[in-house]
């Protein structure tokens, strides 16, 4: 590998599922002086390449490098890099300067929200497991480990000071998104923009993940055969008019409800949740009181 090959990222958007990453990146591209990643999950640094996928294999610095398709500075939007064990240390060793964003939600219906897109998305049986049971599920660590925030931050405090993060409670971003987007911009180091936030898009909610049906899965199929090259200018302008083609009654049908867990199916994660939100209490200095109540 060429130190020549691999890109120069000033900044990473960490977090977890369902955490409001997905709005943040899309308000941040409206700024002129950052370059937000394209596509937004790269996956590449981290060996966490989603919720299932994991891959220790050194990254392809030149597949990353065409991820960053502008000027300013380069953001890497892979929200799975935070529970990643070798992403802290891969990153130090490429950008010792870097800064990172980190949007928490309150752990337990972070996790509920996560289980329940899984589950919608059937991602679950097409990695060979079963999520239907939430305490079974909660057991898997490819869900805990992206809840146990302070877990994950223990490991990236041995590489970075405290000072290099930017926490943000991700109800902030609904009640205060003016504010938090100065703080964002201030904490990475751009100067300030007057943002539009009626033109930002999350594309990532409930009522969007709509199961689908044997068209779907067909359209699915044949999309992911197209070269990105040829779809991505479709795609990008489908999500920035805030359009899911999946949305479509021939490719896609309702989602049957779902119960919430019981009590009784959260009496692990409860007690894991709670040990740890207090270790990331004590490690960072971020606000926590609230969460131990239980869910927001």
């Amino acid at each position: 590998m060429h130190e020549d090959s691999v890109p120069n990222v000033g900044a990473f958007l960490l977090g977890a599922p369902k955490s409001g990453t997905t709005w943040l990146a899309s308000a941040l591209e409206q700024h002129p002086e950052i370059c937000v990643s394209d596509p937004k999950e790269p996956n590449v640094v981290a060996s966490h390449k989603g919720t299932f996928g994991r891959d220790t294999e050194e990254p392809n610095w030149e597949w990353y490098a065409t991820c960053f398709d502008g000027v300013g500075l380069r953001l890497d939007c892979s929200v799975h890099a935070l529970a990643c064990p070798v992403a802290p240390t891969r990153i130090a060793e490429h950008w010792p300067e870097a800064r990172f964003v980190v949007c928490l939600r309150e752990p337990r219906s972070r996790t509920i929200s996560h289980w329940g897109m899984i589950l919608d998305t059937e991602e679950d049986k097409e990695n060979g497991a079963d999520w239907v049971d939430f305490a079974s599920a909660w057991r898997d660590e490819r869900l805990r480990c992206d809840t146990l925030y302070g877990a994950s931050m223990g490991r990236w405090l041995e590489v970075f000071s405290r000072d290099r993060f930017l926490l943000i409670d991700s109800r902030r971003m609904r009640e205060d998104a003016e504010a938090v987007l100065v703080e964002v911009q201030q904490h990475i180091g751009v100067g300030a923009y007057d943002f539009d936030l009626s033109s930002v898009h999350n594309s990532n909610v409930a009522e969007d993940r709509r199961p689908l049906t044997l068209f779907g899965r067909g359209f699915r199929f044949v999309a992911s055969l197209v070269p990105s090259f040829i779809k991505q200018p479709f795609v990008g302008y489908l999500q920035g008019k805030g359009v899911n083609v999946y949305k479509m009654w021939v490719l896609s049908k309702d989602r049957p409800a779902r119960a919430l867990p019981t009590i009784e199916e959260r009496t692990e994660m409860d007690a894991e949740v709670t040990s740890d939100v207090t270790e990331l209490g004590r490690l960072t200095g971020f606000n926590i009181g609230i969460w131990l109540d239980g869910d927001q």
